[in-house]
């Protein structure tokens, strides 16, 4: 409660307080590379401050797509990389100045650069997509819709598993009218990610909160549902007592006592070795 007062009371927005109280010692971070030539096509980089070959996992933070900056996340890139992961949060551009799908292009650009110069970053073979509400859908659409990746010459086979927090799936019609302004749509299938689950879907890691009214868990189960009638693998969660804000705080050191999250997704992560990963290691040394 201490740290919810102070939240409230600082003059500071309260994610640079959080921001300011999360450990990143033991994490080296580059700020602004340039992924596209646009002045919002630029990410920054974790890394653990060691030798070792780790996970490396493209965060895509969320804003409805028409607000958000990577400055807003060392919390949870930070916190990611001191686990063991090299961590890559682009910015991409949003609404108004673009609309679907220009937004998911400079994500994939964003993987494109990632995919590209993961052994650079000592990667160890795997790259996971993930994203908390609009930038898990985000997400889910370069995991699901192979020819978003194709466009910019990188195989779908390099995303290991997806990781999806409070993400928007399944959701036609579009009521909100700034969404529909974004997708140009109200009801257009084409923008739902429940409509490419195929069986090379990637294995998913999917978490929503219960008391979530922004995006309704449903989302979640809807995508899950989707995922294990084709015979791929969608894990679900579902933390009691979270809200849409709630989930993605639940990263933050200083709020992991809300729920298991970051404990569930490093057993995700730590989960998703084999074939797949080792062949992409032997890619990366050739």
């Amino acid at each position: 409660m201490a740290l919810l007062a102070l939240l409230a009371l600082t003059r500071c927005a309260p994610v640079d307080v959080l921001n300011a109280i999360t450990p990143k010692g033991g994490v080296t971070i580059t700020k602004n590379i340039a992924y596209g030539d646009a002045d919002r096509q630029k990410l920054d980089i974790y890394r653990p401050n060691d030798q070792a070959k780790h996970p490396v996992i493209m965060f895509i933070y969320g804003g409805a797509w028409n607000s958000g900056r990577k400055t807003m996340y060392p919390f949870v890139a930070a916190t990611l990389a001191r686990l063991g992961n090299v961590v890559v949060v682009p910015d991409y551009r949003l609404y108004p100045e673009v609309r679907y799908p220009v937004f998911l292009q400079d994500c994939a650009q964003a993987f494109a650069w990632t995919a590209a110069h993961a052994g650079d970053l000592r990667g160890d073979g795997r790259i996971f997509l993930m994203g908390h509400s609009a930038g898990a859908y985000n997400a889910a659409m370069l995991a699901l819709d192979p020819s978003l990746l194709k466009a910019v010459g990188i195989s779908p086979d390099r995303i290991t598993g997806f990781i999806g927090l409070a993400g928007p799936y399944d959701f036609l019609p579009i009521v909100d009218p700034e969404v529909i302004e974004v997708f140009k749509s109200r009801d257009n299938p084409a923008t739902q990610p429940v409509n490419y689950v195929t069986a090379n879907a990637p294995p998913m890691f999917l978490a929503a909160g219960a008391r979530d009214t922004t995006v309704r868990p449903q989302n979640t189960l809807s995508l899950a549902a989707h995922v294990n009638k084709v015979g791929s693998y969608a894990l679900v969660k579902i933390y009691p007592g979270l809200s849409h804000i709630g989930l993605i705080l639940a990263i933050a050191p200083a709020f992991q006592w809300t729920a298991p999250l970051v404990a569930d997704i490093e057993a995700f992560i730590r989960a998703q070795t084999g074939q797949n990963a080792a062949a992409m290691a032997q890619q990366q040394s050739n």
